[in-house]
């Protein structure tokens, strides 16, 4: 009987990818009920929801690409691909913690619930056949976004939703394109998907997805009038979404990539949140948005 490692086990399910689930504060923060303590913990339950849900797909999606990770340059070293959690325990795993995140979502509302349901079936779905099909599997990554967003239980303008939905586009548009150097200068594929792409196809996809998400962002930051924010002093936060769209197509230049991989080795765009938690710049952007965004909404 394999052994039980309780550390691997958590770093299998990939705990450093929970700042994703943040965006379920989304609703509330906009809604500026900063006060309605009600809302707020039913964001923070929905949360636990999809960290739980989202491990049980990390679990079930390592032990699928198993032989892929393997030849990864550091994925190779993670839990499942190195033998430190066996598939049948992977697998239990991911059974038991998808249960109890249905379970939860259940006793909050219908709506968390099939909300969460909605992303698991989407997620199994990428796991087993999406993730081989172009743009596909693109939308598929940029749905466990969207529905993040919908899960605060307070209505969120439109403009504000796709504004979520582009960006998280983009961010998988930096994904592949990581993955694609990668490729071409090992020679490993460690994604079918792959060899349907290419570099000026996926260039062409990421100016016009930065330039999408920051003019939808424009536009519900202009307030009420188009259905907007609640308030279009919320404009005042444009700049630090332009500087981090900016900062991050900076850090997924080829060029610059090749400096800060000497000496931060998985700090690259392949890993979306290395950069949102590791890059100083990015984190100043964040931080100056999430202030201003407090300010503004304590004179509403």
């Amino acid at each position: 009987m394999t052994r039980i490692r309780p550390g691997a086990l958590i770093r299998a399910c990939r705990p450093r990818q929970w700042t994703k689930n943040l965006l379920v504060f989304a609703a509330p923060l906009f809604s500026f009920q900063l006060d309605n303590w009600s809302i707020w913990l039913n964001a923070f339950v929905a949360m636990v929801c999809f960290c739980l849900i989202s491990s049980s797909i990390y679990l079930l999606n390592d032990v699928l690409d198993i032989k892929a990770d393997r030849e990864h340059h550091f994925k190779r070293f993670r839990p499942i691909a190195s033998g430190m959690v066996s598939i049948k325990q992977a697998l239990l795993t991911s059974v038991l913690i998808s249960v109890v995140g249905l379970t939860m979502a259940a006793f909050i509302s219908v709506k968390l619930s099939g909300l969460i349901l909605t992303y698991a079936l989407i997620q199994v779905g990428y796991c087993l056949r999406f993730k081989h099909e172009p743009l596909l599997d693109l939308f598929c990554i940029a749905s466990g976004f969207l529905l993040r967003a919908m899960a605060g239980d307070v209505y969120l303008s439109p403009w504000f939703l796709l504004t979520v939905g582009l960006l998280a586009l983009f961010l998988a548009v930096e994904k592949r394109k990581a993955e694609l150097r990668l490729y071409q200068e090992s020679g490993v594929r460690t994604r079918l998907v792959l060899a349907r792409y290419s570099f000026p196809f996926l260039f062409r996809l990421e100016s016009l997805l930065s330039t999408s998400a920051f003019m939808s962002y424009a536009l519900w930051a202009s307030g009420p009038s188009l259905n907007g924010a609640s308030t279009s002093w919320m404009l005042l936060t444009l700049p630090f979404l332009l500087v981090g769209i900016f900062r991050y197509q900076l850090l997924s230049d080829p060029d610059e990539s090749d400096r800060r991989r000497l000496i931060y080795s998985n700090r690259s765009s392949e890993n979306p949140e290395e950069i949102l938690l590791g890059d100083r710049g990015i984190r100043v952007a964040l931080l100056g948005w999430f202030f201003v965004t407090l300010i503004v909404g304590s004179f509403v």
